[in-house]
């Protein structure tokens, strides 16, 4: 994709590492054009069933560049937001990979995907209130959807690090690694799901996600018109012949 962004395609899972190691992944204009660029083009592609999102050189992300912000670099796209992905996460399930620190927008790439793997070194924070700043990127929204409400204000409010340990305990973080293996359990998670069928993938994404809104009059209308596409999908036919034939099933999306 770019310098800044790079993305490695295997086994159905595309990696895609935010590549500014010498300013602690910080997002600038170029990393956010770079995974909003990534996901555009990766959504479309049938060989592709999920993603991991990480960091190069042992850290995740310290959040936004502020040196590029001072002079008028705002890593913004149109329709995705902070990062290319917090306000339009993909459609597709996405796994955080993170080592080092996930920190302030580092923590809001995090919290916009649906999975998080940390290494037991990895620190967690929204530290913009000690800069004059406030978490907008959809931290102070999504985090106490994650997590009990007054934990969610302690992290917000002090601005304070908070180890993968913690947050393991209230539910944020899925699964904590010896330090330099968060990528690898991450991939280990992602293979396992994209070895699952697309479309249903998909579906059972767009529901998890968008039934928190539904009234309870409506949510299993609402979740047909999602689900029933994919009970007469040619991949539920498939699903159902490699059952009985006692075989791997072989996906089309379709």
């Amino acid at each position: 994709m770019s310098d800044e962004v790079l993305v490695d395609v295997d086994g159905g899972v595309a990696v895609i590492t935010i590549n500014r190691p010498q300013a602690r992944n910080a997002v600038n204009g170029a990393v956010a054009r770079g995974i909003a660029a990534a996901l555009d083009e990766l959504e479309e592609r049938k060989d592709v069933s999920a993603y991991v999102l990480t960091g190069a050189g042992g850290t995740f992300c310290a959040g936004m560049d502020l040196k590029g912000f001072l002079t008028g670099d705002f890593p913004v796209v149109e329709g995705r937001g902070f990062g290319g992905i917090v306000e339009a996460p993909p459609k597709k399930p996405i796994v955080a990979a993170i080592e080092g620190y996930a920190l302030a927008g580092g923590c809001e790439l995090a919290l916009a995907c649906d999975i998080i793997v940390a290494s037991e070194e990895a620190k967690f924070g929204l530290p913009e209130p000690k800069r004059g700043l406030v978490a907008g990127a959809g931290g102070i929204m999504r985090l106490p959807r994650r997590i009990p409400y007054h934990i969610a204000m302690e992290i917000a409010l002090t601005g304070d690090h908070f180890p993968a340990s913690r947050l393991y305990e209230v539910g944020l973080v899925n699964h904590v690694t010896p330090a330099g293996e968060a990528l690898a359990k991450a991939l280990e998670l992602a293979r396992r799901i994209a070895a699952n069928a697309p479309l249903a993938l998909a579906a059972t994404k767009r529901v998890i996600v968008e039934s928190a809104d539904w009234s309870g009059d409506e949510m299993f209308a609402r979740q047909g018109e999602i689900i029933n596409p994919v009970f007469g999908s040619k991949d539920a036919m498939e699903g159902a012949a490699a059952f009985a034939e006692k075989r791997a099933p072989e996906w089309k999306g379709e």
